[in-house]
């Protein structure tokens, strides 16, 4: 897929400041240090469309990217960062709740974990938390150029069985330093036009 245009299109750090829907959206969610930045960066071949950082927990807001006048990447902010605040940690679990509770453009939900560790407790708090309101996400397996093929094969089963997916559950290894997972992310997205990622 060849982006042509992608932009940072709005910045909502709480309920109020979310834009109005006008396109179809993508949302990418993860703990903190995840490579969610990466993975939107390689998607739209920008290197710092969005903010990349080596210090956990930087993205605080709820980032909105427009792509190409036919999609909003959704950045959401990172779970699990210790250091976070618990008084900003609910604040984020408030506009997240009510984004996933509202919004109706919403096709694809990916949900990244870090290939080379099994999901934590807030890993499966997400996705029961995203699966509560009908959303079945996409799980995108990062840092897989870490492990050799036998170490990846047996971490994504590992993932399979502490996330509890179901064999229609798709999971996509992915690596921003080789690419791979690239183009079968973007076949998943060129189909958000339906309602098939819900």
């Amino acid at each position: 897929m060849e982006v042509r245009q992608a932009s940072l299109a709005a910045v909502a750090a709480t309920i109020g400041q979310l834009p109005q829907e006008t396109l179809p959206e993508i949302v990418f969610a993860g703990k903190s240090n995840v490579g969610k930045s990466s993975l939107i960066n390689i998607l739209v071949n920008r290197k710092s469309l969005a903010r990349t950082s080596s210090e956990p927990g930087k993205t605080r807001t709820i980032n909105f990217y427009q792509v190409d006048q036919s999609w909003m990447f959704v950045d959401l902010p990172g779970y699990g960062y210790a250091r976070t605040g618990h008084a900003e940690q609910e604040r984020f679990s408030r506009v997240i709740d009510y984004y996933l509770q509202k919004r109706q453009n919403i096709r694809y939900i990916f949900l990244l974990v870090d290939c080379r560790h099994e999901p934590s407790a807030n890993d499966k708090a997400m996705l029961d938390w995203m699966r509560f309101y009908h959303y079945r996400p996409v799980i995108i397996a990062t840092k897989s150029d870490k492990l050799s093929r036998n170490q990846l094969n047996k971490s994504l089963s590992l993932i399979r069985k502490g996330l509890e997916l179901e064999e229609k559950d798709i999971m996509i290894p992915f690596s921003a330093l080789n690419k791979s997972g690239r183009d079968e992310i973007w076949q998943l997205i060129e189909t958000s036009g339906s309602t098939d990622g819900l």
